[in-house]
């Protein structure tokens, strides 16, 4: 086990011998902007009881300088992750003064250095245990404590935390911001931005409260940032869970950061929530990304409730805040944001997610077993997140909403800045609606694996069958073509499903559409009526959410082998052109471009290849001018002209401005680099216009991307001068890494790229014990063969028995994913 992991075991005797008190964390970051300065005075004061005479704390850094027990210095015990502390009373102080270091892989303090500007940026990231490479502490989620940050940074920084500022000190040359106490939190979602970010204020009312607002980027995407939609559907969700939680927003301010180099989506630290720049859009954007990050802002947002102020005792039940979180962020999107049909995207997407993971042989139920952190990291997945809220949106429709909110309200009311485990919510669950909900749980949240429904008629009628058979209360729509040509929902039965085999009444009907409205988590197949309606006229269903479900049972059926591929990808080209639901549009498009390069057989690869190019670019040609829809196509030109090279000519002319592009395409930066990536991976731009794009757009972005498509370019040496780099080049930020990995798959020119496979399993248990778990993670997963066989990866697992889980894991899965690529081209 590496030293800097931590078991549920210990860290549960740990919080049963010691209450948490108060911390004051003390940080210096006068020194980041100079490059050269490693690290960062961090000085912690926590006081705490103890029921035992010794314990530990939690860091990573630098250097310890000091250690103070009950006033009085100790000797530094330490071995790169635990001070050792011994002597405790039963009431005590201890105060670390340590060194410690900023990150480059969004692990604990990030320090992000502008081109654009030369200035520089620094955020916080720590879940789920990073807190400790920035201040000592008790790093588990059980031992809250209300936290005072005061934070030394240069003059004229904007320095935010989770609480608003209480005291200033500036002199000119640098200033002392102290922070109010927070209320009792956990420290992983403590958080602390600094830098000359750009700021900009509101504030929403709700009876006698008021809570600023306040939204923060880079100063030079100041121009980008669209304030005005990202307050209004703040608002919107505020509004909307102050009615339904019925428990006022308790953490005071509402600060929402745009930051650089980010390894997720956001994160939900209360009062100052971060937010991936991936969302302040450079250029065009679709309704489909608007969507997206409609959703995040109200998903993190929940998290204010389910997550902060009630906290799961370990990360077995890390599930207790995202699939809440999850689920509650489309509900506020469907109910109080323009994005009516964000549960369409959910279903096929986010459920996609699901079932994909629930299908791997490392699958976990809802509620995991998770011994250790670095299992913990792995289980921020599809499961978690997706099957979770998919499964609470069955039980609102098992238990009633009304009383699915009332047990909610109960959940805030009683565990109001406490910790919980499942028992807690199912007893409050069970309260509010009446219904005992145990063998619920154990239906849905400690089980594995995702049901396939499929609709079969014998000669008594139908049957409902179902593989790994749950309860399901689900509903079955029948639709018909009304007298314009359009299939419309004639009549919808709903039916309780919980055997293998359940008898239902159905009239004829063009298409029966299994979990129709999607209340529950099951695969739905099409019956082969529906599936003949549906190969004809898919694009007359009218529902977008009924076009949503039979295009996850199309991409289901596919992935299981079920259903050709080149059948697939002969709807996709038929019917995605006439798609109206840009979240829908875009899916298709990925999973038309994810089929052709994994699922068809090598034989039909090239051509499929060269006719999906030729289709994007027709339909991009052809598509309104300026709509989200000519995006999309020309993103998915971008994507296919990698592979292909078959417009690489009229490619080149339009971004050297030799032909115009469509009509209404904006060639923002970010579409201009993918098309440049997909030339330089084609052999059809060298280093010399990528340098010249890069005078375009030199910024974090294009320095990025340029790097991607460096190393894309179909040459030996570039792909091992990309290979060294991403293994072994430990400057590199989590962006540059994934850039360099990126461009070394490009193509997936396995003719330049297939004898680094022995590499990769040769080198792969160093770079666990080396990189931290979130660039190892990068590197074990980009860089994974992509090979025929199966046997390297046998062979690697078979050797390393006694290789880290979370290791094992990840290979585990890359290895499903294969034999499923090359079962599914058998097929």
């Amino acid at each position: 086990m590496s030293i800097a992991n931590l078991t549920r075991a210990e860290t549960a005797a740990r919080s049963s011998a010691v209450t948490v008190r108060s911390y004051r964390v003390e940080l210096d970051v006068t020194g980041a902007p100079d490059s050269t300065e490693a690290g960062f005075l961090t000085t912690t004061t926590v006081e705490f009881d103890s029921s035992a005479p010794e314990s530990w704390l939690d860091f990573i850094g630098l250097e310890i300088r000091s250690v103070i027990v009950n006033g009085q210095f100790v000797d530094v015990e330490y071995d790169g992750t635990r001070i050792t502390l011994h002597g405790l009373r039963r009431s005590n102080t201890v105060v670390v003064s340590a060194v410690g270091e900023y990150s480059r892989s969004g692990e604990g303090l990030h320090r992000f250095h502008d081109p654009v500007d030369g200035q520089t940026y620094l955020y916080t990231q720590y879940e789920p245990a990073d807190a400790r490479r920035v201040f000592a502490c008790f790093e588990q989620p059980d031992m809250k404590a209300p936290f005072t940050f005061a934070v030394t940074a240069p003059s004229g920084w904007d320095v935010t935390s989770n609480r608003s500022a209480a005291i200033v000190e500036d002199d000119g040359d640098g200033q002392t911001v102290e922070f109010s106490p927070t209320l009792p939190i956990s420290t992983y979602i403590t958080s602390v931005v600094a830098g000359p970010y750009h700021r900009v204020g509101s504030d929403w009312r709700h009876g006698d409260l008021e809570v600023p607002l306040g939204i923060l980027c880079r100063a030079s995407l100041a121009k980008y940032l669209d304030d005005d939609t990202i307050f209004e559907v703040t608002k919107q969700g505020l509004d909307f869970f102050a009615e339904h939680f019925d428990y006022p927003y308790p953490w005071g301010k509402y600060d929402q950061v745009f930051v650089p180099e980010y390894n997720l989506g956001a994160m939900e630290n209360p009062g100052c929530v971060t937010f991936t720049e991936a969302y302040v859009f450079r250029g065009a954007a679709t309704a489909a990304q608007y969507e997206a990050r409609a959703n995040t802002i109200l998903h993190e947002m929940a998290h204010m409730w389910f997550g902060d102020l009630v906290t799961m005792v370990w990360w077995d039940d890390l599930w207790l805040k995202e699939s809440f979180a999850d689920y509650m962020g489309t509900l506020a999107s469907a109910e109080a944001t323009e994005w009516s049909d964000a549960w369409v995207a959910f279903a096929n997407r986010r459920k996609a997610w699901a079932y994909s993971q629930d299908q791997l042989p490392t699958t976990h139920p809802i509620v995991a077993d998770i011994v250790d952190l670095e299992a913990a990291k792995l289980n921020f997945d599809g499961i978690t997140y997706a099957k979770g809220a998919s499964v609470l949106k069955q039980l609102v429709t098992y238990t009633g909403r009304d009383a699915f909110f009332e047990g909610v309200r109960r959940y805030f009311r009683d565990h109001a800045f406490g910790n919980t485990t499942l028992a807690d919510l199912l007893a409050e669950l069970s309260a509010g609606s009446g219904r005992d909900l145990g063998s619920w749980a154990g239906a849905w949240l400690q089980t594995t694996g995702v049901s396939t429904l499929t609709l079969e008629h014998g000669a008594d009628g139908h049957e409902i069958v179902q593989t790994d058979p749950r309860p399901h209360r689900l509903a079955v729509g029948l639709y018909d073509f009304d007298d314009t040509g359009d299939l419309m929902l004639r009549e919808r039965v709903e039916l309780d499903v919980d055997a293998e085999r359940t008898p239902v009444s159905l009239p004829d009907a063009a298409l029966r559409l299994l979990n129709d409205g999607d209340l529950t988590y099951a695969k739905a197949r099409l019956d082969a009526q529906s599936l003949d309606t549906v190969e004809r006229s898919l694009s007359r269903v009218v529902d977008p959410l009924a076009r949503g479900l039979i295009w996850s049972a199309l991409w289901n059926a596919t992935r299981d082998g079920e259903l050709a591929p080149a059948r697939y990808l002969s709807m996709a080209k038929e019917f995605v052109s006439a798609e109206t639901n840009t979240a829908l549009l875009t899916t298709v498009l990925t999973n038309a471009s994810f089929a052709i390069g994994h699922y068809l057989p090598l034989a039909e690869r090239v051509s499929w290849r060269s006719a999906w190019l030729e289709t994007s670019w027709i339909v991009m040609g052809e598509s309104d001018p300026g709509s989200g829809a000519q995006l999309a196509w020309a993103r998915a030109v971008a994507a296919a002209a990698v592979f292909d090279d078959g417009r690489a000519t009229d490619i080149r002319e339009i971004l050297t401005g030799d032909r115009p592009a469509p009509d209404g395409l904006a060639l923002d930066p970010d579409l201009r680099w993918a098309l440049w990536t997909a030339l330089s991976a084609t052999g059809h731009a060298d280093p010399s216009d990528l340098d010249v794009e890069l005078t375009r757009d030199d910024t974090a972005s294009g320095r990025t991307a340029q790097l991607r498509a460096l190393a894309a370019r179909p040459d030996a040496e570039v792909k091992a001068r990309a290979w060294t780099s991403a293994l072994e080049d430990t400057a590199l930020s989590n962006d540059h890494l994934d850039a360099v990995i990126g461009g070394f798959r490009a193509g997936e020119r396995r003719d330049l790229i297939a004898s680094y496979d022995d590499a990769y399993f040769a080198a792969i248990r160093d770079v666990w014990a080396q990189r931290s778990i979130e660039l190892a993670r990068r590197v074990v997963l980009g860089l994974f063969p992509a090979s025929e066989s199966l046997d390297p990866v046998d062979a690697w697992l078979d050797a390393n028995s006694d290789a880290p889980g979370a290791l094992r894991r990840l290979v585990i899965e890359q290895r499903d994913h294969l034999r499923r690529d090359l079962r599914v081209r058998s097929a």
